[in-house]
């Protein structure tokens, strides 16, 4: 996949492998990226440039916008509340995405070449036998699948990994769910890499956030 894909309505998400991406050139993104360790700079600005060309296909006229920190720690854009953005990184792949009028969050993630057991039992309790089952390779790529979707629920919540994804219950090979208000959704059909979003449910617009 490389995108923009809408993934549900006013949901988009782009994504991009290799190294052949091209950076962002926008001032603000290079002043910032100044202030970084050498080893992150490239990494920021080609999440910074995938997520403006996101912009560029979807809502051409923010393209120019300024992305800054919200007050919990999430990417947004300055003076449009209203725009949920999110950006992951995971070596040789960058994923970007845009929702209008919801709280937004992205996770790519290349799998490890196996997991242990421990690490197992405490993202997927209930399940660890079933991905135990499973040849090394296989289980690696499927935890990695469920933890996109763990990371892009807490993402979206704007908590981080304060929110606890790990306690999130997504069973091997679901596709879409839900956590509290939000939505999730792993796109299996659309990347190579396990990516997954999540975003604001309006089904559930009263009790948007975290289940308590």
């Amino acid at each position: 996949m490389t995108g923009p894909l809408q993934v549900a309505d006013r949901v988009w998400v782009s994504t991009v492998t290799g190294t052949r991406h091209e950076p962002s050139r926008h001032r603000d993104d290079l002043r910032r990226a100044a202030t970084l360790p050498e080893w992150r700079i490239r990494e920021f600005l080609s999440g910074r440039g995938l997520l403006r060309q996101l912009l560029t296909a979807i809502r051409p006229e923010l393209a120019d916008a300024e992305i800054a920190r919200d007050r919990r720690g999430k990417p947004a854009l300055r003076g449009h509340p209203g725009i949920g953005v999110s950006i992951s990184h995971t070596p040789g792949a960058t994923a970007a995405g845009l929702a209008l009028g919801r709280d937004l969050g992205v996770d790519v993630q290349r799998p490890a070449p196996a997991v242990t057991a421990s690490f197992t039992r405490r993202l997927l309790p209930a399940h660890a036998p079933r991905l135990a089952a499973l040849p090394p390779a296989r289980a690696a790529e499927e935890v990695a699948w469920v933890w996109t979707a763990q990371e892009a629920c807490v993402k979206a919540a704007g908590a981080g990994l304060a929110g606890r994804p790990w306690t999130i219950g997504i069973p091997p090979g679901a596709r879409t769910g839900r956590w509290g208000g939000y939505r999730w959704i792993s796109l299996r059909d659309h990347s190579s890499v396990p990516l997954s979003c999540a975003f604001t449910d309006p089904d559930d617009h009263e009790k948007a956030g975290p289940p308590a």
